[in-house]
């Protein structure tokens, strides 16, 4: 069912150091992993003719500036590689952010762009034990460059995934769900009944927190920027499971003590915004209680009024899914088994993608623009 592979794409050597690169039409792709080592992009005599597309930036600035689609070889596949073809690839914060130079990590130029995605193995190397043909795979790790066509990869630079699950959960399910499933999994231990709050709710974390609190039956109290549809926001949060959606102004009014009758006051606040939604999660928190950030939309400091420390002794933490993910690297059960229950959950139907627009890869300037305005409803997904 596939047509030929007309595509040049990421052959990756796994080994973590302190970067992690990969080279572009001859020249370095950093794949900026802990303990990562150099790959080479190259012709074989061959395969001299074939090439991938690819969604290609030289340099750092406003992505529907410096991002453009290009063809770059196609290396051959190595007795431990895979040779794939994306499926489907998201938009996330962190892409743009990348493209724009501000992200924690940055690969060298000229680079692909995009860190998460689903791909389809065509063709195993002889010495590939994990994978065979048919298999969905998505990344193990940030920098692969997911916006192209096919790539070609290391064994060990993809992790396999049913494919009996819908498409567009498979292809956003590397980032949002794991940050999810950890920060919920790893800071307090969290039991039915108990409570979380968290700001940026309508955010693909935001939604696959709720989604998994539901399923072990706790409660969110789901914070958002009042915006005209709010109504409508709130009716879709309660849909997949939120318990409370309120506005960011609610938090500094009297009626939030009228939902702390009902409902405990939380043990885990989660922050993706920063500055004062972020200080007004603390407030609300447990005795004991723990805020974590993952992210920070505002771009303010987090203000952590004094009290908060002394007297509600409230723990600061702060968690990146990519770190979690090197961390774990020596040893891929954990890895393994989160995935695991999370396509459990999504087989289940407990667990859905967020809402996404289906943009044609050609049409990459479009879903590139949607991605960077304010109050997107919907993630832009690139199919392939």
């Amino acid at each position: 069912m596939w047509l030929p592979i007309r595509i040049v794409c990421l052959r990756s050597q796994t080994t973590w150091r302190k970067s992690f690169a990969a080279n572009v039409i001859l020249l370095k792709l950093s794949r900026h992993r802990s303990n990562a080592n150099v790959s080479h992009f190259s012709h074989s005599a061959g395969l001299s003719a074939q090439t991938c597309k690819a969604l290609l930036y030289r340099e750092h600035g406003d992505p529907s500036q410096v991002v453009q689609l290009e063809d770059v070889p196609l290396p051959p596949v190595g007795v431990k590689d895979v040779l794939v073809k994306m499926l489907a690839a998201p938009i996330n914060p962190s892409d743009i952010n990348m493209i724009q130079g501000t992200y924690a990590i940055l690969p060298d130029l000229p680079a692909v762009g995009g860190n998460e995605g689903v791909a389809q193995v065509v063709e195993v190397g002889s010495q590939v034990k994990s994978l065979k043909t048919g298999n969905w795979v998505i990344p193990r790790d940030a920098g692969l460059g997911t916006w192209r066509t096919e790539a070609v990869l290391a064994e060990d630079d993809v992790i396999s995934l049913p494919d009996d699950i819908p498409l567009l959960s498979a292809a956003t399910l590397g980032v949002n769900p794991c940050t999810a499933f950890r920060m919920l999994s790893d800071f307090e231990d969290l039991k039915p009944g108990d409570s979380v709050i968290q700001n940026a709710a309508n955010s693909g974390v935001g939604q696959a927190v709720i989604q998994i609190a539901a399923a072990r039956g706790i409660n969110t109290i789901n914070v958002v920027r009042d915006r005209p549809e709010f109504l409508q926001l709130s009716d879709r949060l309660r849909s997949i499971g939120a318990t409370y959606v309120i506005r960011e102004e609610a938090l500094r009014r009297p009626e939030i003590k009228e939902l702390f009758k009902t409902c405990p006051k939380p043990k885990l606040a989660l922050n993706g915004v920063g500055g004062k939604s972020a200080t007004e999660l603390l407030r609300h928190l447990q005795v004991g209680g723990s805020m974590v950030t993952y992210g920070g939309m505002a771009k303010q400091p987090i203000t952590i009024p004094v009290s908060a420390l002394i007297f509600k002794d409230v723990k600061i933490r702060g968690f990146w899914v990519t770190r979690w993910k090197r961390d774990q690297s020596h040893d891929g059960r954990a890895f393994r088994s989160m995935l695991d229950k999370l396509c459990s959950l999504i087989q289940q139907g407990k667990l859905t993608a967020p809402p996404c627009t289906n943009v044609a890869f050609q049409d990459y300037h479009k879903a590139l623009d949607t991605a960077v305005q304010p109050f997107t409803s919907a993630k832009q997904v690139l199919i392939m």
